[in-house]
């Protein structure tokens, strides 16, 4: 395999590392810096130029774009997607979570945990979304802020305030969130690589910093997570289009808060603390994926007319709650159930034989009519139909074009 690290920091400790991993596996590996590159366009022939250089071919490509690059790094990133080159997270990933508030967004439509979050702009709005994330103290972060760089709290309603208004005076774009008490001081990392974690670590802050980010001087310890933290990290990554992430998470009273996925996670300290190869282990996947692709199923299997991806919603009371499969006569229908989320679970290719069970999603391929056809009278006119508040009906939402959960 030939692989392309874009980096600026060839000197860092995870790009090294990275590289390190692919010679040690007798890959060939160039770390490009992100912005030497220049995007050529003509038609039928999108093309990369290197330091005035024509690209040579590559079979894959580990994006470490900065923050402060995000849009030039992530043109690059697509560049490379339209000329067929595998990318360990796509453009659209990366931008889904350099954002903290578009991040949230997506998730919270999904069954994963998140502390409750506001955003506002217009100072009257301040003081009754602190009091709707449940009042003071509260967590003040800038939108695109990194490594625990804008992340301040503020103890009172007041002090909120004044925070508030003085980033926003500055053109700053400001998320306030609950203070989880439970956590004070400690989160975890999960480093997902596909559809496994495979490091995790505690971060613990010292003193009276209540940030837990290793560059805050948090201190890193290994741990092992359960199944609802893993399942919540790894659904948490592929929701937002991401292959090798960290996620960070909050430990609260109700389980795992998502707190940040990061598209760019740094190696050092989670390889220290646990002593696993967490580089090896991101090239092994990419080189998995160089030999055998996944492909994205909501871009390539939309292509067939009158067919698409939805997803169907069994809410509490549906006729559907208690059938299986089979006898839901959704194949009847030219619809093939693809995927059956439970919770956290996920169930690839489930049996014909399983047993639908109240609030389960269906990820499902087939007649975009079909599907259509099953959604309530009642519901097309709502915007964002709330499945407890529906009953013996089955909600589809779907997919003629690509989501931002895509």
């Amino acid at each position: 395999m030939k692989l392309a690290i874009l980096s600026r920091g060839p000197n860092s400790y995870s790009t090294r590392r990275l590289k390190e991993a692919a010679l040690q596996r007798d890959h060939e590996v160039k770390v490009l810096n992100t912005l030497k590159f220049a995007i050529d366009l003509q038609q039928g022939s999108p093309d990369l130029y290197y330091r005035q250089k024509a690209l040579s071919a590559y079979d894959a490509v580990l994006p470490r774009i900065g923050a402060s690059i995000t849009y030039y790094g992530t043109a690059v990133v697509r560049q490379f997607q339209e000329m067929d080159v595998f990318c360990a997270n796509t453009a659209h990933g990366i931008i889904n979570s350099r954002d903290k508030l578009r991040s949230l967004q997506i998730l919270s439509r999904h069954h994963i945990g998140i502390p409750r979050t506001t955003f506002v702009r217009e100072k009257k709005d301040v003081i009754p979304a602190i009091e709707r994330v449940g009042g003071a103290p509260v967590v003040i972060k800038l939108i695109e802020g990194t490594q625990g760089i804008g992340v301040l709290l503020a103890e009172t309603i007041q002090a909120a305030e004044s925070i508030i208004e003085l980033l926003q005076s500055q053109k700053q774009n400001v998320l306030v969130q609950k203070f989880v008490a439970e956590s004070k001081g400690k989160d975890i990392r999960a480093f997902v690589v596909g559809d496994r974690v495979v490091a995790a670590m505690r971060r613990v802050a010292q003193g009276q910093e209540f940030r837990s980010n290793v560059h805050r001087g948090g201190v890193a310890e290994a741990v092992e997570l359960d199944d609802e933290y893993k399942e919540t990290a790894v659904r948490s990554a592929q929701i937002l289009g991401l292959r090798v992430a960290g996620v960070d998470m909050l430990e609260g009273a109700k389980g795992p808060q998502i707190m940040e996925v990061n598209s760019s996670p740094g190696l050092e300290g989670i390889e220290t603390c646990t002593g696993l190869d967490v580089a090896g282990a991101v090239i092994d996947y990419i080189s998995a994926q160089v030999d055998f692709p996944e492909i994205d199923i909501r871009q390539r299997l939309t292509v067939s007319k009158g067919y698409g991806v939805s997803e169907i919603y069994v809410p509490t009371g549906s006729d559907f709650v208690g059938t299986t499969i089979k006898d839901s006569n959704l194949a009847e229908k030219d619809i093939n159930v693809l995927t059956l989320y439970r919770g956290n679970k996920v169930i690839p290719n489930p049996r014909s034989d399983r047993v639908l069970e109240p609030l389960d999603k269906l990820l499902c391929f087939g007649k975009l009519e079909s599907m259509r056809g099953m959604i309530p009278k009642k519901t097309q006119r709502r915007r964002r139909p709330k499945v407890q508040d529906l009953s013996k009906e089955t909600i589809v939402k779907a997919a003629d074009g690509q989501s931002d959960e895509s």
